[in-house]
């Protein structure tokens, strides 16, 4: 049957694009399905404000009436201003195993890209680092993790075959938690907690943290501006980026220091994976998705570490160290058992030091992948 690229059109369309991972991982034991009232929100140009700033596009492969493969094309204009390139994103793919809806699918992308004047593309990547980025190439035996791609390992394969080259290699360690702080951490701790130009802030409710969300996410854009594929937040999107996941946080895994003048200097903040609420859920919040996560977020025995910073003046200082080491207090106090590091660049020699100083080995691979046009 003749295969067709069309661009997503209406309500109807959206959701065969949104939906299209429940089916081609329907064999896929190890696939963690999003959140899909997060997807909604993704995909929809009236409510994720990253659309204003970047041109998209949305495509299906059919065959006849059933869909068989998505991709979206994005052209981050922020990010190309600030990096002076002219790259053009591809994301969000999925098809079967199936090579010729694949190069349809991903030509279509190009060409878009090339008719827009961009000089390259890369991909998978969103609108910005914070959204899913890369295909997995290894670890495909370990389960996945929220916000992490979740790819069959024909996808990169297929890539490759395509004429793609690496772009960038992500890393995910897994770490003992251990039952007490290491030496080095108390020596670390001691040194830094008691200096008097320095605050640690740590948090028992949802309601304590909000005061301090946009801050953080302020230092976020100062400290994530040279990480590859970051784009700084708006103040609309950092007000978005807090309602959305403010209410999945659990207050004691978040860390911040401030200065002597109440300067936020620093931050920290992981979370117990709700994988397995997620998964039992199948995405859905509603009738009791909800409840399988919150269970999720009481039982884990795996912390996820989501984003931390610290000021470039105050480097080298300790203060990682200080905020890392409560959060192992926290950790320690659920006996979790697993500190997962999320994604670590592979250039990043400091914070893969960090985890490797836990005894974290590498787990996982993603590469984001690129070609010129």
């Amino acid at each position: 049957m003749k295969l067709e690229i069309r661009s997503v059109s209406g309500r109807e369309e959206l959701r065969t694009f949104i939906f299209l991972p429940k089916k081609t991982h329907r064999n896929d034991p190890h696939w963690l399905p999003p959140l899909w009232s997060d997807e909604w929100v993704l995909f929809n140009k009236e409510k994720n404000h990253a659309f204003e700033h970047a041109d998209t596009v949305m495509l299906i492969a059919w065959r006849g009436k059933e869909a068989v493969g998505r991709i979206m094309g994005i052209i981050s204009h922020r990010y190309n201003q600030i990096n002076r390139e002219k790259h053009g994103r591809f994301c969000f793919m999925e098809c079967y195993n199936d090579r010729e809806v694949f190069t349809a699918l991903i030509n279509a992308i190009e060409e878009w890209a090339r008719k827009k004047g961009m000089t390259a593309i890369v991909g998978p990547l969103g609108f910005s680092d914070k959204d899913p980025q890369g295909f997995q190439i290894e670890g495909f035996e370990v389960p996945s993790v929220m916000t992490s791609v979740s790819n069959l390992p024909y996808l990169p394969e297929l890539l490759s075959e395509a004429g793609y080259v690496k772009k960038k290699d992500i890393l995910s360690f897994h770490a003992p938690i251990p039952s007490q702080l290491p030496e080095l951490y108390v020596k670390i701790f001691e040194r830094v907690a008691h200096r008097p130009d320095l605050k640690l802030i740590e948090f028992t409710s949802r309601k304590e943290i909000r005061p301090y969300i946009i801050d953080v996410l302020e230092l976020m854009n100062e400290t994530f501006a040279e990480i590859y594929g970051f784009v700084p937040l708006t103040d609309q999107e950092k007000m978005e980026f807090a309602n959305r996941y403010l209410p999945l946080l659990d207050p004691e895994f978040i860390k911040i220091v401030a200065n002597s003048q109440g300067t936020l200097v620093g931050f920290a903040i992981g979370m117990p994976d709700l994988s397995s609420g997620i998964k039992r859920s199948g995405g859905y919040l509603y009738p009791f998705g909800l409840f399988f996560i919150l269970w999720a977020a009481a039982t884990s025995k795996t912390l996820l570490m989501m984003l931390g910073g610290v000021k470039a003046e105050y480097r080298g200082q300790g203060i990682d160290t200080l905020m890392g080491a409560k959060i192992l207090e926290s950790a320690i106090r659920k006996k979790m058992t697993t500190l997962d590091s999320h994604l670590v660049l592979e250039e990043n020699t400091r914070m893969r030091a960090e985890y490797e100083r836990l005894g974290g080995k590498i787990v996982k691979r993603f590469r984001i992948f690129t070609k010129s046009l």
